[in-house]
């Protein structure tokens, strides 16, 4: 989570608010409820839930799961559309932390 200087502060701004019902994420992604439901069930995606209990997305969510409707919409299982997705998300974030780490060390020693 982003240091508090650097969120948001409206929570519509924030791209993991959950401000999506699911009949609404479904919609925008174009696919339906179940798709997103059978997101869940492989761990894609968990969805946080309202006082009422039901399912909320965030756009970060969305974006995750608009990406494995891509590749499933290519022929890709589910199953194997979500370890593709989880493992994009997690080389993305080990290149964002390489390069801040890089950053670092180069403004801490402008010599190297």
């Amino acid at each position: 989570m982003p240091p508090s200087s650097t969120r948001p502060t409206n929570k519509l701004d924030d791209d993991d608010y959950p401000a999506y019902t699911m009949g609404r994420a479904a919609e925008m992604l174009g696919t339906s409820p179940a798709f997103l439901r059978a997101l869940g069930e492989n761990r894609l995606i968990t969805p946080l839930r309202s006082d009422g209990g039901h399912r909320r997305y965030s756009r970060y969510q969305l974006r995750i799961a608009a990406r494995a409707r891509e590749l499933v919409d290519q022929g890709t299982k589910i199953e194997d559309a979500c370890r593709i997705v989880i493992l994009e998300d997690q080389l993305e974030e080990a290149q964002r932390i390489n390069e801040e780490l890089r950053a670092e060390r180069a403004t801490a020693s402008p010599n190297a």
